[in-house]
Formats: C-alpha cells, sequence, structure tokens
C-alpha cells in the first residue's frame, strides 16, 4: 500500500468578517460600474447604430468673414491671335518659319494664282478696249454735233436772206416796180426757210440727247470695268499674305510649296502686346462668373490686378472655360501658355455663418447636416446658402459653435441618430 501526504493536509477556517468585507467590496465597485456605463447606455439603446468618430471630418459653426471666391490654375494665350487663310486656291511660298518674330504687314506667304493672274490681264484688256469706245464715242458725237450745228447754222443764215428778200420786194412793189406775185414768192420762201431752221434746231437738240446718252452708257460700261479690275487687283495684292499685327508666328498648317484651296488654314499670328489669361471654372461655379469680376493673377513671385474678360457659352466635361485681362500695364516677361495662378473674386461678406465645405452637402442634397451632442450625431435639418472654395453659408438650421459632421456622413446611413464610439 501506496502512503499519501493526507496526513500533512491542514484544513484552512477563512475568518467571518474578512469574507462579508469582499462581498461589500464587490457590491461598491458592481454600483459604481452602473452609475458610470449608463449614459453612455441610454445613447447606445436610444441610437440607430454606432461609427468611430475617427472616420469622420469635423467642424464647428463658426460666424465672421465670407469669401466666395474662384482659384485655378491659368494660362497665358494671346487675346488677338489670328488666323490667316488662302485667299486663293494655287501653291504656297512660305516667307517665315514658327517662331519667327513679324510686323504688321509684313508678308509672310505668297500663293501663285495663275488663273487669276490670267483674268486680271484679260480684264484689264476689255477695260482698255472700252475706254477707246468711250474716246472714239466722244470724238464721234463732237462730229455729228459740228454737222447739225453747221446745217441748222445754214438755215438760220437762209432765213436772213429770205427776210431780206422779202423786203426788198415789199419795196419794190410798193413803188411799182414788181409785180405782187414776186411779193408772195418771196413770202413763201421765208416761210420755208424759217421751217427748215425750226427743223434744224430740232434736230440739234434731239440728237444732243442720243448722242449724250450713248456716250454716258459707254462711259458707265467703262466705270464698271474698272471697278471690276480694281477687284481683281485687290484679290492679286492678297496674295501676298501680311501679317495684321506685330507678334510672331505661330503654327504653321501648311508645308513649302504645297497645294492649297481658296479658304485654307495657312499660320497662325499671336499678338505678344495682349495678353490675357485662361482658366477653367466647375460648372456649379461658371453660373455665378460675369464679365467684369475683379480677380488677382500671380507668378514669378509677382501679383497683378485683372478682371473677367470673356466667359465661354459652352460646356466642356463640366467646365467652363474663362478668360482675365490684366487691370492695367501688360506684364513683362509673360510667355505664350505660361502657367499663372488665378484667383476671381465672386462674393466678399463681413458678418455671415458658415461651417466648412464637405461631402455632407452632396450627401444630403444641401437638406439636412448631422450635428454632434454629447456623443450622439442628430440628424438636424439645414437650409444651406452660398458656397466658396472650402466653406459653405449656413441660413438656417444650425447656430455659431454647433459642432458638424462634414464629412463620412455617408457611414450613417440617413439615420436620425447615430452614436459616436471613441
Amino acid at each position: 500500500m501506496i502512503r499519501d501526504t493526507s496526513s500533512q493536509d491542514t484544513a484552512i477556517v477563512r475568518p467571518k468578517g474578512r469574507r462579508r468585507l469582499a462581498i461589500v467590496t464587490a457590491l461598491v465597485a458592481a454600483v459604481a460600474l452602473a452609475a458610470w456605463s449608463m449614459p453612455q447606455a441610454r445613447r447606445l439603446w436610444g441610437a440607430g447604430s454606432s461609427v468611430s468618430i475617427e472616420r469622420l471630418g469635423l467642424d464647428d459653426v463658426a460666424r465672421g468673414p465670407f469669401v466666395r471666391d474662384i482659384q485655378a490654375e491659368g494660362r497665358v494665350v494671346a487675346a488677338f491671335s489670328p488666323t490667316l487663310f488662302a485667299p486663293q486656291a494655287g501653291a504656297v511660298t512660305l516667307q517665315v518659319h514658327a517662331g519667327d518674330s513679324v510686323r504688321k504687314g509684313q508678308v509672310l506667304a505668297t500663293i501663285a494664282s495663275p488663273d487669276l493672274t490670267a483674268k486680271l490681264a484679260q480684264e484689264l484688256a476689255t477695260a482698255d478696249t472700252l475706254q477707246t469706245d468711250t474716246l472714239r464715242a466722244k470724238v464721234e458725237a463732237g462730229e455729228e454735233r459740228a454737222a447739225l450745228q453747221g446745217a441748222r447754222e445754214n438755215a438760220a443764215i437762209d432765213v436772213k436772206a429770205a427776210e431780206t428778200d422779202l423786203a426788198r420786194q415789199q419795196k419794190a412793189y410798193d413803188a411799182g416796180a414788181a409785180a405782187g406775185m414776186q411779193v408772195d414768192h418771196a413770202r413763201d420762201a421765208l416761210e420755208k426757210a424759217r421751217i427748215a431752221l425750226a427743223h434744224a434746231e430740232a434736230g440739234l437738240h434731239s440728237k444732243d440727247d442720243s448722242l449724250r446718252f450713248e456716250l454716258q452708257s459707254k462711259e458707265q460700261a467703262h466705270a464698271r470695268q474698272v471697278l471690276l479690275v480694281q477687284d481683281l487687283q485687290r484679290q492679286v495684292g492678297e496674295l501676298a499674305v501680311k501679317s495684321p499685327v506685330d507678334g510672331q508666328v505661330g503654327q504653321l498648317f501648311v508645308a513649302e510649296r504645297a497645294s492649297v484651296a481658296k479658304d485654307a488654314q495657312l499660320l497662325t499670328v499671336i499678338d505678344l502686346t495682349q495678353l490675357e489669361v485662361q482658366m477653367q471654372v466647375a460648372e456649379s461655379f461658371a453660373r455665378d462668373l460675369a464679365v467684369g469680376m475683379p480677380g488677382e493673377i500671380s507668378g514669378n513671385g509677382q501679383t497683378w490686378k485683372a478682371r473677367v474678360s470673356g466667359i465661354s457659352p459652352e460646356v466642356v466635361q463640366n467646365q467652363v472655360a474663362a478668360r482675365l485681362r490684366f487691370d492695367g500695364a501688360m506684364p513683362e516677361q509673360l510667355r505664350q501658355n505660361q502657367r499663372l495662378s488665378v484667383r476671381v473674386l465672386l462674393d466678399q461678406r463681413p458678418d455671415v455663418l458658415s461651417v466648412r465645405a464637405g461631402s455632407f452637402i452632396d450627401e444630403s442634397g444641401g437638406q439636412y447636416a448631422y450635428v454632434v451632442r454629447d456623443g450622439v450625431a442628430v440628424k438636424t435639418p439645414v437650409r444651406l446658402g452660398a458656397r466658396s472654395v472650402d466653406r459653405v453659408e449656413i441660413v438656417s438650421g444650425l447656430k455659431a459653435g454647433d459642432r458638424v459632421v462634414v464629412s463620412g456622413a455617408d457611414n450613417f446611413h440617413a439615420e436620425p441618430t447615430v452614436a459616436l464610439a471613441h
């Protein structure tokens, strides 16, 4: 038989006073724990769900100055950058290269147009022919008028001679030296001479009108041909494409000696004396932009005052292009396509209730916001006003000092209350 150690065991009897103390201590701790956890329990029981506060973005509603502006990166562009086109079809000879500096009126390209040149020569010959016809008509009209004038003067002489003869015959008849028949004959001759004079004068006046109309028609035909020649000379002159401004050659659209159609693009000229800055604005802000709004352009360590000079009516990829013109003297050392910072001031008010803009605006459609009270986010109806790049105006529903969930509210799933866990 194996011996054990039972003979060595001794029963320990706990003192009754120590056991009672342990029970009292446990009861006190249980009561304290229940008292501490009751507010959290009430929040958890009343809230629909619980979300960690570390996943949220919070901001306090504050009252103060409110500035609505647009800030973006802009690109220097030429305010005037004309594109030159081919006035006629033909072969192009370029006189410049891309990047060359040019002066106003300088020939940049020439176009060879044999058809237009030949047509000008033909019309010039026609104009010379019409001019000769006009001069010949003037000479012929002078000759015909001279002949009619001579006939009229002869008729007038005949009238004078008939009057003299009638007077002589009348004296002879009165003296008894001539018969009455001779007097009657002389009187008839005078009447015939007067009729001939009247016809000669009428013919002269009628021929004058006819000659004048015929000469005027030839002169008008010649003048019309001269205008046609002048227009063709203008077109031939435009075959030498000239720069409309002082500036720099931009892009070339054709190669040397290439054959182009009429109105084909040849090249662009950049007017470097009139530069603007173009920026892209989100469509939501573009509706608030207006021509003449003040702005600032920054770059090269400097800041220049500017104003909005133009807004594109077209929306491209949810953006609208706007241009700013320097307010004052044009800065030096700016280059085409240079990047600059642009700021446009839309509105500025001194005392506005606002909160930091966040995703809660889009998530709620601007209808409500979650306000943090005693560790619980409470869904609160709000009405929002104007927006800037980083803040949004609070019209109603919130007061200064309210702590608002500005981002991460999508985790609440639009529940009325949500407990926030630390």
